[in-house]
């Protein structure tokens, strides 16, 4: 149930100008109910294999869920799953459950370029994806300035900076994680127009202010992917001129019933990770 306020006034004996200005200074709240639809249940397949620059990148993570009706206050998290990477050699990665719905893995081996392929038994149905492990690289440095927003007022804004290879075309994905947002920002960018050169990336916050960590994770990433997320971003971007996008899909396949999909996307990323402390 959504629930939306109202204002109500509740003496209709009071004459007109009262009533006005009764409504400048109280109000109460009437509850209005509207019942929404509640979409087939589909799994969730949260599988990305990030290689962070200067670690192994044995320890990778893969998390099974169930999408819920919007007011639920919990994921429902899929236990009991069998799931397992192989790649382009046969070596294969078995994931192991670590608690509900979590399933890690400690020995999984990284190369870059190498087709991988993501296998799940879950609640009697079979899924699968193939994907590369894409190459990212490193970011070379990290600006601070400070801008003018839209209403004048001066913000923090952070500018980091890589060199763009000029012998391929490359697809970057960015987050940004800090203690003043609830969720992670995400920015995608390619090098069409910027081959070969470097390139810069923008981000502020009106919340940002000096003592904050920021996490920039840059990743490579495939153009399949790159444009998995350039429509989950424009789908979250609430532009009401948008047209609505229709049922965004991944990768990842039921073997038995196309239909009967999943939601998420097999990916595989090497990633360089900055943690920048505003000043």
């Amino acid at each position: 149930m959504k629930r939306i306020k109202k204002h109500t006034i509740m003496n209709k004996a009071l004459a007109l100008l009262t009533l006005l200005l009764a409504f400048s200074f109280t109000s109460c709240e009437d509850v209005v109910n509207l019942d929404l639809e509640t979409g087939e249940t589909r799994l969730v397949i949260d599988a990305e294999i990030m290689w962070k620059k200067g670690t192994d990148g044995k320890e990778q993570t893969i998390k099974i869920s169930k999408t819920a009706p919007y007011y639920n206050n919990t994921t429902p998290k899929v236990s009991g799953a069998q799931v397992r990477v192989e790649n382009s050699n046969g070596d294969v990665f078995t994931f192991n459950e670590t608690e509900a719905g979590v399933y890690k893995c400690t020995n999984f081996v990284a190369v870059i370029d190498m087709d991988y392929k993501l296998f799940i038994e879950a609640e009697g149905k079979s899924f699968t994806a193939t994907e590369k492990l894409t190459s990212v690289v490193p970011i070379n440095k990290v600006e601070q300035a400070l801008v003018p927003d839209f209403g004048g007022e001066d913000v923090i804004e952070l500018t980091f900076y890589y060199t763009d290879p000029a012998d391929q075309v490359n697809f970057y994905l960015t987050d940004y994680q800090s203690e003043f947002l609830i969720f992670p920002e995400y920015e995608n960018t390619n090098d069409e127009f910027y081959n070969g050169n470097t390139i810069s990336t923008r981000f502020s916050h009106e919340d940002m202010k000096a003592g904050n960590t920021v996490k920039i994770t840059h990743r490579g990433v495939s153009k399949n992917f790159f444009n998995y997320m350039k429509l989950i971003l424009e789908a979250s971007s609430s532009n009401p001129f948008s047209v609505p996008p229709g049922n965004i899909r991944g990768n990842i396949l039921n073997t038995n019933n196309a239909n009967d999909y999943a939601l998420g996307y097999f990916r595989l990323c090497e990633a360089d990770q900055v943690d920048y402390l505003v000043k």
